[in-house]
């Protein structure tokens, strides 16, 4: 694994792309004792809303520790490509009606089951709460190596005891990502 630079707008371009393909999230939040815990989150379509951002019922754990603790991470892996990627940043709580009916996503009903009346998964549910991420670094490994070649040399490692160059890791620094347009 290599460590280059690049420019920031394309380090950026290709977290994005990597996310995109990725699309599931694990979230880590941290409960009111400390310990970490995370789960799966559907990676929503990029939105000037926030870096990224998510979509959950209202009634889980995850919205009290976020409020109690705005530190989070956010972590994907593509095993066929052994890509990564690593997002640390400050979540916040969104049920403004409005922004929730302009992103709303007719597969969301599917978490939120009906319930009867207005909680019925649809736009104007009211268990309906968008969580924003607001990246303050990252950390990703890109692979610009065709399947084969990755595989060759994980293969190879195994048999040298070296290392695999399987891709370029790189950084983004909070100030590169205030530089970037979010939509």
């Amino acid at each position: 694994m290599t460590n280059k630079s690049a420019p920031a707008s394309q380090k950026i371009e290709e977290m994005y792309d990597l996310i995109k393909e990725i699309e599931i999230a694990m979230l880590t939040t941290q409960r009111a004792d400390g310990r970490l815990v995370s789960r799966p989150m559907s990676t929503q379509k990029p939105d000037s809303i926030a870096d990224l951002w998510f979509v959950t019922d209202g009634d889980t754990h995850k919205l009290e520790e976020i409020q109690n603790d705005s530190q989070v991470n956010l972590s994907y892996y593509n095993n066929k490509s052994r890509e990564w990627v690593s997002v640390s940043g400050r979540a916040s709580l969104s049920r403004d009606r409005n922004e929730i009916r302009r992103l709303y996503q007719p597969d969301w009903k599917i978490w939120m089951g009906d319930e009867g009346g207005d909680r019925d998964g649809g736009p104007d549910d009211p268990r309906l709460v968008l969580i924003l991420i607001d990246a303050e670094s990252v950390m990703y490994m890109v692979s610009h190596k065709p399947k084969p070649v990755v595989l060759f040399e994980i293969v190879k490692a195994l048999v040298t005891g070296d290392t695999p160059d399987i891709g370029e890791e790189r950084k983004i620094s909070g100030r590169e990502l205030s530089t970037a347009d979010k939509g």
